[in-house]
């Protein structure tokens, strides 16, 4: 069948070149993940910045709002108590609502990373 040196040279060549597609083929998933893992990682950096951030004001205003409300409570207990009641009522609104508010989102920004395929670019 292969009878001249001709053949057995394209074979071979035809065996390079799909080696070098599938070394470039791993390269470009390798590469590819990078650049998910990359967007990743800086998304949850800044949404770790955000959160401590607004923990940070939230405990300023506060403490603003409670010195705020003791003059018209009559007692800086007495604003301690509303303020704490409210971030309570916050913090269980936020736990009743997690599926939509954090679980929800957070599964269609990594379905939307990792699944769907670049737009092609011409």
């Amino acid at each position: 069948m292969f009878a001249n040196d001709k053949s057995i040279d394209n074979l071979e060549s035809l065996f390079k070149e799909v080696r070098k597609y599938i070394e470039l083929q791993g390269q470009y998933v390798k590469l590819d993940l990078v650049e998910k893992l990359t967007i990743l990682l800086s998304t949850l950096i800044l949404i770790l910045i955000i959160i401590i951030l607004s923990m940070m004001a939230l405990f300023y205003f506060s403490f603003m709002l409670v010195y705020a409300l003791a003059p018209l409570v009559g007692s800086l207990i007495g604003g301690y108590a509303i303020i704490g009641g409210v971030v309570l009522l916050l913090a269980i609104l936020i736990y009743r609502m997690r599926k939509q508010w954090i679980f929800q989102p957070m599964v269609h920004f990594l379905a939307r990373l990792f699944l769907d395929e670049p737009a092609s670019k011409e």
